[in-house]
């Protein structure tokens, strides 16, 4: 069965509805996320009758099924309040739901994905090591036949959503790397699964209420059924795959919280006196401003560029994480100009851009650093230009 497609118009529609949402329902409640570190249940609820937990998952298996060009119009929306409400359903749709979207089998996908999409099931991403982060290949955690079963042993870190999971998409070597490849399997573990512990959820800089956590498999045994796709070779490019596209998804979140910071940056701007004067008529504060503004729609631009090169196959490698290392740190750069704006005022818990500057930090690490990113790039440029000679 194809997707139906969403037209221009009907996402239009959705996007002022979730623009709607986040405007009355979400921001209202910022304060009440960061002190609690956790989402409102009514939030949670809300965003799962929108069919925010299945907004990228095919409308075959119940999700709404955006394409990365819409997605990432989303996504700025998301990046405009606290990161968590996205958190919330980011596997989901991201790098947990594509995996099985892209390489499960039918059986697979029809026995999961419409409960991801509808939210009764919290798909965890379970890739990162103490010694593997934005490169797979160093993975540890082994994958080892049992009885003719599976068996995995090994620790995951920094597992977003780890706390509240369902399932887990659980990254293991079956083999040393070799000659017919890296010898990574992907597998579907739920989180009930006898052997699967999930540690205290971790204290972080920023991002409260969106949680995370360690993950430990000890003797954990699953089915062939487990197995994604059915082969043990697929793990290591759906790694590569879900990152890519994840990449520019996050790049659209930057480009939305550096929204957010330049839009409370120009209020304040705007309102707040210095000797009878605004601040907003000073010109070392609108060079800031004008810094902020240009940085904003670069990144913007160049999220919808990449977007468009993911979805037409153009290009699924270089564009995404060029998205990814420039929107990230300008995001970065945007909260900091954005606290210097405000002043003292910045530097106070309850302020959006004291939040947002703690928020965006953890952008430029997760779903591959931009050192890797800068590595992708550059080393995609090279290897173009070589066959091009």
């Amino acid at each position: 069965m194809a997707d139906a497609e969403v037209t221009d118009d009907d996402f239009r529609v959705i996007l002022a509805q979730v623009r709607e949402f986040i405007a009355k329902e979400v921001i209202p409640r910022e304060g009440d996320i960061a002190r609690d570190d956790r989402i409102p249940d009514e939030i949670r609820r809300a965003a799962a009758d929108m069919g925010l937990f299945g907004y990228a998952i095919p409308q075959e298996w119940g999700g709404l099924g955006l394409d990365l060009v819409h997605e990432v119009e989303l996504a700025m929306e998301f990046g405009y309040t606290s990161l968590a409400m996205r958190s919330m359903f980011g596997t989901n749709n991201g790098i947990a739901g594509q995996v099985l979207v892209r390489f499960g089998t039918d059986e697979q996908k029809s026995t999961w994905l419409p409960r991801i999409a509808s939210g009764e099931v919290v798909a965890s991403f379970a890739l990162t090591e103490s010694e593997a982060g934005s490169n797979p290949a160093g993975l540890t955690t082994r994958a080892a036949r049992e009885d003719g079963r599976w068996r995995i042993d090994g620790a995951k870190r920094y597992i977003t959503n780890a706390p509240i999971a369902d399932l887990f998409i659980v990254f293991a070597r079956t083999r040393p790397a070799d000659e017919s490849g890296p010898g990574i399997a992907v597998f579907l573990v739920p989180a009930d699964t006898p052997g699967v512990t999930v540690g205290p959820k971790d204290a972080k800089m920023g991002q409260e209420g969106a949680w995370s956590a360690e993950v430990w498999f000890d003797g954990a045994l699953v089915d062939d059924a487990a197995l994604i796709g059915g082969s043990e070779d697929g793990g290591y490019r759906a790694a590569m795959t879900s990152l890519a596209k994840g990449r520019v998804h996050i790049a659209a979140l930057a480009v939305g919280c550096a929204q957010r910071a330049l839009d409370e940056s120009l209020t304040h701007a705007a309102t707040t006196r210095q000797g009878g004067t605004p601040i907003g008529d000073f010109q070392l504060v609108q060079a800031h401003l004008a810094d902020m503004y240009v940085g904003v729609e670069s990144g913007r631009a160049l999220v919808r560029e990449a977007a468009r090169k993911y979805v037409s196959g153009e290009d699924t490698r270089v564009a995404p994480s060029a998205a990814k290392l420039y929107c990230t740190e300008m995001a970065g750069r945007v909260a900091d100009a954005a606290v210097q704006v405000h002043g003292g005022a910045g530097y106070m818990r309850g302020v959006a851009v004291e939040r947002i500057f703690r928020d965006v930090r953890l952008l430029r690490l997760y779903e591959g650093t931009s050192e890797i990113q800068r590595l992708i790039v550059g080393g995609g440029l090279v290897r173009q230009a070589t066959k091009e000679m």
